[in-house]
């Protein structure tokens, strides 16, 4: 009889475990999906200003139709692509990061040309708008880092011994890393 209740014990500090487990394998799942959420917020946050940006130049510099509109395509682009934070593979993680790469270059190209209209760069409006990309760059960064570190704790969560058979049963799956670019490590620089 002494046996049985060792072996009931047994068996409910193992169950225990297991669902323990799992459900704080769904806590950082969850909190990585919601650190994804974030990045998409600055990003929306983003693709705005720079669309009231772009409208501000356009008055100014009329005869640069060709950079307005490379600065247009590249935010369409980067608009159209959205990733599943149900999936958040290398894949989805890559073509994410270089539509937004494409983007910052473009934009950086339209702040290079903006130095030519003194006019514009005088113009309360542009330098609000300025200012408020800059602002959504750097908050932008704190967000993608603060992704990763959940991503990071997440996967170390799938990854060890013994919740990794437990991760493995349920289809628990790697979350990717927020991945720049090559070559957009730094922020457009909107400093006139």
């Amino acid at each position: 009889m002494k046996n049985k209740w060792i072996y009931i014990a047994i068996a409910a500090l193992v169950g225990f475990y297991l669902v323990n487990a799992y459900n704080g394998l769904v806590k950082q799942k969850q909190e990585v999906k919601a650190k994804w959420s974030q990045i998409e917020v600055q990003l929306q946050r983003r693709n705005d200003l720079i669309l009231s940006l772009v409208k501000t130049v356009k008055g100014y510099a009329k005869h640069e139709s060709s950079t307005l509109e490379n600065v247009i395509a590249a935010r369409a682009k980067a608009t159209q692509i959205t990733v599943d934070p149900n999936k958040l593979d290398e894949a989805s993680m890559a073509k994410m990061a270089q539509a937004q790469g494409e983007l910052s270059q473009a934009l950086g190209r339209l702040m290079m040309v903006s130095e030519a209209y003194p006019e514009l760069r005088a113009n309360e409006n542009f330098m609000m708008l300025q200012t408020e990309i800059s602002g959504c760059e750097n908050r932008l960064a704190v967000e993608r880092k603060r992704y990763n570190e959940a991503a990071k704790e997440y996967n170390a969560g799938i990854l060890t011994f013994p919740r990794n058979l437990i991760a493995s049963s349920f289809g628990f799956t790697e979350a990717a890393y927020y991945q720049a670019e090559a070559g957009a490590n730094k922020a457009p620089d909107f400093d006139f």
